[in-house]
């Protein structure tokens, strides 16, 4: 099922989702199911699974070259998709990103998706990796994640790279996409920012997830600004618990997103990270009622690949 018609068939119910990290390499799957098995039994609708470029080191050789090899840390994206709609019978929500993909690796990931019976994506750009100061296309590939959406959408409507295919059959994806209520960190501005993701819609995407945030207000201001400029589709919120003290620093340098003062001195007077655990949790759990309250679709929670702490705020949330 679509993730636009979970949303409708649960009647103005607040639904919750979460995203998942596919396992390092090497990694059996049964540390994904470890994580996902303690969360089922709240009937997640869908859960989404994130996709993890190649990137390049250059490792040196005897004589002193330097050779350039393939680093693939988190493979296995689509496979865990199609174990969790087998095993769960759960919607699975895969990413696919423009870095990395050329336009031919981008359909046949989609055809692949298609065949498995996956009939949701959250198409996004993708960052910069680590060699890279600005993110940099594929040379055949997608530049941004607004002429991906339209590639995805052209297969829905059955039009593929090679025109000359005869009776090609058409997808049926349901197209997710990133809106960011601080405003992406290469924007000028929310405004701008606002402007690209409007085009993102009306090239096909059929709903928005946010960046995380930590400031219901900051969300409620950009649903606002968003419907002001005629986006009328559902915008799901992304939420995270901190869960360290050491993502005071991390989270906003790594996201761009700020943290409420309240906050980072009730993490700051705690003795452990087990007390920063709990102060994340009871914020997450403050933020998500009123959320609910709202009459918010879904609640997206980033469990980058922990369960523990999202079961604790499920049990009390919903």
């Amino acid at each position: 099922m679509k993730v636009t018609e979970h949303i409708k068939k649960a009647n103005g119910n607040t639904l919750f989702s979460f995203e998942i990290l596919p396992p390092l390499k090497g990694q059996h799957i049964q540390s994904v199911f470890d994580n996902l098995d303690p969360l089922m039994e709240f009937k997640p609708p869908f859960i989404d699974v994130t996709y993890h470029r190649e990137e390049y080191t250059y490792k040196e050789q005897e004589n002193g070259l330097l050779k350039k090899q393939v680093v693939k840390k988190r493979p296995g994206t689509v496979g865990i998709c199609a174990a969790i709609q087998n095993k769960y019978q759960v919607d699975a929500v895969p990413h696919i990103l423009c870095g990395g993909f050329t336009k031919e690796d981008t359909e046949n990931f989609l055809i692949d998706l298609d065949f498995l019976g996956i009939n949701n994506v959250v198409a996004l750009r993708g960052d910069a990796v680590k060699s890279e100061t600005y993110f940099k296309a594929e040379k055949e590939g997608h530049k941004y994640a607004s002429d991906l959406v339209n590639q995805i959408q052209d297969l829905n409507n059955g039009l593929y790279l090679d025109d000359a295919l005869l009776n090609s059959s058409k997808t049926d994806f349901c197209i997710g996409v990133a809106g960011y209520p601080e405003k992406h960190m290469e924007a000028p501005s929310l405004d701008s920012d606002i402007h690209f993701l409007k085009k993102k819609i009306k090239k096909g995407a059929d709903y928005i997830v946010t960046q995380m945030f930590f400031d219901n207000q900051k969300y409620f201001d950009f649903v606002e600004k968003c419907r002001e400029e005629g986006i009328t589709v559902p915008i799901i919120p992304g939420l995270k618990p901190l869960s360290t003290k050491n993502q005071l620093n991390l989270i906003p340098h790594r996201f761009k997103v700020d943290l409420p003062d309240e906050l980072i001195k009730e993490v700051v007077s705690c003795n452990d990270n087990k007390a920063v655990r709990q102060v994340g949790i009871e914020w997450c759990i403050s933020q998500s009622k009123e959320l609910i309250q709202k009459g918010i679709p879904v609640l997206h929670y980033y469990s980058m690949g922990k369960s523990s702490n999202i079961k604790e705020i499920i049990k009390k949330v919903f």
